[in-house]
């Protein structure tokens, strides 16, 4: 169930703590962002396994930011990206177990807000994106 934005506060202050919606297809590394993201004070609030279950959730729960796996098994973080232009609240980070060098331009034209390799996946590397 998502949390109401409202309600979402860090306890030590008045910043609202950004809602996270997690796409990656190995269940490993969701369970590692997710503690990663948690410990940083952001608020995961769903998590999805393939394109089709990443559009569906986005559209429902509305993120702040959605981390997008490059590589998935239906369809790439890019074609994501192109099907979710629509949804301009959310900010689109995404990620890949390759380098950024990898993907040349297609980061840039996505309509990302940037790149974070996995393995230097941070609360602060997010952060630094959306700021």
């Amino acid at each position: 169930m998502p949390v109401p934005r409202t309600y979402r506060r860090i306890c030590h202050d008045d910043r609202v703590a950004p809602s996270v919606l997690i796409v990656d297809d190995h269940p490993s590394f969701r369970a590692s962002a997710r503690a990663i993201l948690e410990a940083d004070g952001f608020i995961i609030v769903g998590e999805a396994v393939d394109g089709a279950s990443a559009l569906a959730l986005l559209r429902q729960l509305r993120p702040d930011v959605v981390l997008l796996d490059v590589q998935l098994p239906d369809m790439t973080g890019f074609d994501v990206c192109t099907e979710c232009g629509d949804l301009d609240t959310t900010s689109v980070v995404l990620v890949s177990s390759r380098d950024a060098a990898d993907y040349g331009s297609l980061i840039e034209s996505s309509g990302a807000r940037g790149f974070v390799p996995k393995a230097e996946l941070s609360g602060a590397a997010i952060t630094s994106l959306l700021g």
